[in-house]
């Protein structure tokens, strides 16, 4: 494996040409990951299908349910948007060039573990975190506990069959789980932990009405505290939203095609996170549990200096006030810094929030592969993101902070 990009004679060198760790990848799924060890019982109302429904439009439908999001960008003859081309898909349309077509054959790296190690070793990745494929856009539908914890389950041990949760200490894919059903977490956790799981992806937002980092769910926290899991919330349909936004006449679970601005803005974009890495905080969660650390991915990072400002002046307000969790013994700025890690955008303004942040050292890179809304491949990210910041920071964003996020030696 070489430490450096290969350049070709008369192209311009990379912004970055050191080792990689890649912190938001993807996979595309088999068939086998819907009906595989679905209950039949299950796949009447939550079984995963693909079809064209009688609006002639080619889906994925949830029991007889459509997932409006998938009519975006699934084609019948298994083609997929190709890997990060939405920039230039979107420049296209401005244009007037609507016919446009980038849409491109699976390969088989997209699908299968050793022909994705291959891809890495050919662009010099180290490491990478990997989620799920189409299932990211079903999980909101999912809104059954005792369906939700089966279905995730089933799609679990395909995904352990298929490509393991640790595969080679190179590719640490994350399986999902839900506090839906308390004791069905812990059962599944357990079984995630015993087959090699390093990292797990969560849904943003409460459970039952209550915080993730609630008490009430210490049973489940206690046993990613022991494994030192990392736990991961990725970009998805924040479904607890749901009733905010349609107190102001927006539904959600639509097509990104029709979905409103102010919907983008307040229930798809960075709310979700903010609220959930906040509440982890302001519940005292790292007193109780040090060794978990958390991962925003895919929700960019230009949040992150207004957060930080608001969660230290609510803290001074709210001293003498009531805290469920117990008192915060430092500033929140601070607790997220040794706990919680961000993966950016490339098109965020990286140097303006190291600037405002002061580090750059909770920063990862994702390239989002193989997904249109990245970039085509890993390295690309530090060309398009890491302009006017040092090398060092540089080398952490691009390698470093993501390897010791994994407990990795860079």
């Amino acid at each position: 494996m070489t430490s450096q990009a290969a350049v070709k004679p008369g192209a311009a060198a990379p912004r970055y040409q050191g080792p990689i760790f890649d912190a938001d990848t993807h996979y595309w799924e088999t068939e086998e990951a819907w009906s595989a060890y679905l209950s039949d019982s299950a796949k009447k109302n939550y079984g995963i299908s693909f079809k064209t429904g009688d609006d002639g439009q080619y889906a994925m439908y949830v029991g007889a349910r459509k997932v409006e999001i998938s009519a975006d960008h699934l084609h019948e003859d298994g083609r997929v948007p190709a890997p990060g081309k939405l920039h230039e898909w979107l420049r296209a349309m401005k244009e007037g060039k609507a016919d446009i077509d980038l849409h491109v054959q699976k390969t088989a790296d997209m699908m299968e573990p050793g022909a994705r190690l291959a891809r890495m070793d050919e662009w010099d990745v180290r490491g990478a975190i990997m989620f799920i494929g189409n299932m990211i856009t079903a999980i909101s539908y999912l809104d059954q506990p005792a369906a939700a914890h089966e279905v995730l389950g089933a799609y679990n041990h395909w995904m352990l069959d298929h490509w393991k949760f640790n595969y080679k200490d190179r590719i640490f894919t994350a399986p999902i789980i839900t506090l839906a059903d308390l004791d069905k977490a812990c059962e599944q956790v357990r079984w995630c932990i015993a087959n090699g799981a390093r990292v797990i992806l969560m849904p943003m937002g409460p459970y039952g009405g209550k915080a993730p980092a609630h008490p009430d769910h210490d049973r489940f926290w206690a046993i990613v505290n022991e494994a030192k899991l990392r736990v991961v919330f990725h970009v998805s349909e924040a479904i607890y939203m749901k009733d905010h936004m349609a107190v102001w006449g927006e539904p959600v679970q639509q097509s990104r095609i029709k979905q409103t601005a102010f919907v983008w803005m307040h229930g798809y974009s960075e709310r979700p996170v903010v609220e959930t890495l906040s509440s982890f905080i302001f519940w005292n969660f790292f007193e109780r549990f040090p060794n978990v650390k958390l991962l925003s991915a895919e929700n960019g990072a230009e949040w992150v200096p207004a957060m930080l400002t608001k969660m230290d002046k609510c803290r001074g307000m709210a001293k003498n006030g009531y805290w469920p969790g117990g008192q915060l013994k430092d500033r929140p700025s601070r607790i997220f810094a040794r706990n919680v890690a961000v993966v950016a955008y490339p098109e965020d303004n990286i140097k303006a929030i190291i600037d405002q942040v002061g580090n750059a050292d909770w920063i990862l890179m994702g390239s989002d592969y193989p997904h249109a809304e990245g970039v085509e491949k890993p390295r690309d990210f530090a060309d398009e993101a890491c302009k006017g910041i040092s090398d060092s920071d540089t080398r952490k964003i691009m390698y470093e902070n993501g390897m010791r996020f994994m407990g990795l030696t860079p």
